[in-house]
């Protein structure tokens, strides 16, 4: 076998081994760019077969996971699923005046995550009353939680992100970066949004969550199970599912499916779900 091959094929096992994420085969430019970025950036002065060897030996493994995460994401993708939580989700949760809890599976550079409790404070406008929520955000990738912990993004004045109930304006400061050539800004996010969060590291390939049983009110993972096996898809939805309640909300990806996850759900809306029964363990 080619070399290079060999080493794509160890990168392939590797991230397996450590996220259960699967690569694909047309990746292979992906991996070659990206182990060489990982080797510049460990300053690790031997081969690329060393480095794997270390690597297996549980060196630079934080470093390879982060090197290998896919982190596409933007504030309001798929923008019905947050109408939704706005219009019909937190109205009905918020009558008894208890906690609302919302998990977000990989909440990658905060985008998401953000997206939520910015629709949480739309809907507290919108209902005149203090809504009591609290946000659970986790992903494996430690860098992109930093990302989002710092809450500074770039933003175009012809960004068509944000929906049209919403102003950005109530939700960031602008920051001035001098010498940047392009209509971008630089926003940080309020502390009003970053106190309704908590970001921590999670692996969604870890046999148990560390989450009760039946904990959260709605559960977001969109975007994320395309990454696994169908096989480990299914495992991840299953675990996902344990953790929310029964008349919960689960909201996934328009390209993804909730298999066999199906016989316990009631579809509502596009990849929109409640839970209607509990799976027997």
């Amino acid at each position: 076998m080619d070399n290079t091959l060999h080493l794509h094929e160890i990168v392939k096992e590797l991230l397996y081994s450590f996220t259960g994420i699967t690569l694909t085969e047309n990746k292979d430019i992906m991996i070659s760019n990206r182990l060489h970025k990982l080797k510049r950036n460990a300053l690790f002065n031997g081969t690329l077969d060393e480095l794997l060897d270390a690597i297996r030996e549980g060196n630079y493994k934080t470093e390879f996971i982060n090197a290998f995460t896919t982190n596409k994401t933007h504030f309001f993708r798929e923008e019905f699923h947050f109408a939704d939580l706005k219009n019909r989700v937190l109205p009905e949760l918020c009558k008894n005046n208890q906690e609302i809890k919302l998990y977000c599976s990989a909440s990658s550079t905060g985008e998401e995550p953000y997206s939520m409790a910015m629709t949480i404070l739309e809907a507290q406008e919108e209902l005149g009353k203090k809504i009591n929520t609290s946000i659970i955000a986790t992903d494996i990738d430690t860098n992109v939680l930093q990302y989002a912990a710092n809450g500074i993004y770039r933003y175009s004045k012809s960004s068509k992100e944000f929906p049209s109930w919403l102003k950005p304006q109530k939700y960031f400061r602008k920051r001035v970066e001098k010498n940047l050539v392009s209509e971008e800004i630089l926003i940080k996010v309020k502390e009003e949004l970053q106190r309704m969060i908590k970001f921590q590291v999670m692996n969604l390939n870890d046999e148990n969550y560390p989450f009760a049983k039946n904990q959260f009110d709605v559960v977001f993972c969109r975007n994320v199970l395309i990454y696994f096996s169908s096989e480990d898809q299914e495992k991840i939805l299953f675990k996902l599912f344990r953790h929310l309640k029964m008349g919960g909300t689960l909201y996934i990806g328009h390209s993804e499916s909730p298999g066999k996850l199906e016989a316990y759900v009631k579809r509502i809306g596009q990849n929109i779900f409640i839970k209607e029964k509990e799976i027997s363990w």
